[in-house]
């Protein structure tokens, strides 16, 4: 199933449906202090959401279609890895999540809101970002020629380093076999 939202700017209000992840956790109440996730992609305690999008990734506003292009290529190969498994379920480990965010501690390289610019919308009209706000708006610190390098690096050795490949648990002796 394939849910999207075409190009629109990053605006709350339109928000149109929540995601809801293990234990009733909400998306918005898991990123209430900003984003988390590893590679902009996976998010811990929401197995099989794949988002893709600029945020803690490549940021490259200037080519939004290799950003698209390299995380297609990406989740491609995550689930094809899944499928090869027999993993129904996958999922970041909450440790990578964290130190993936880690990363971008004190970061504004490739955040969107370049202070730099004339007062707007993308830099919060001139405001210091918040934490949150940074957190929403910025790509990878050591930019994007080096991320996508990182991702094809990650995809290609196999391991897919922080991401669980879960199956489902066979029926016990005593349980009739689903179906």
């Amino acid at each position: 199933l394939i849910f999207a939202s075409g190009f629109d700017v990053h605006l709350a209000h339109s928000a149109t449906y929540e995601t809801t992840g293990r234990g009733g956790l909400t998306l918005s109440e898991h990123w209430s202090d900003g984003m988390r996730s590893l590679h902009g992609t996976y998010t811990a305690g929401f197995p099989n959401l794949f988002i893709i999008g600029l945020n803690q990734g490549a940021n490259l506003i200037s080519n939004v279609t290799h950003n698209l292009t390299e995380a297609g290529t990406t989740i491609a190969a995550v689930v094809a890895h899944a499928l090869d498994v027999g993993a129904t379920e996958v999922e970041v480990t909450a440790e990578a999540e964290a130190a993936w965010i880690a990363g971008f501690e004190g970061s504004t390289r490739g955040f969107m809101g370049n202070p730099d610019c004339t007062p707007g919308y993308y830099n919060n009209e001139g405001a210091e970002p918040t934490e949150a706000q940074r957190l929403n708006a910025c790509g990878y610190p050591d930019g994007p020629v080096e991320y996508f390098k990182l991702l094809e690096r990650w995809r290609s050795d196999g391991r897919f380093d922080g991401l669980e490949f879960r199956s489902p648990a066979a029926p016990s002796p005593s349980e009739p076999a689903p179906g």
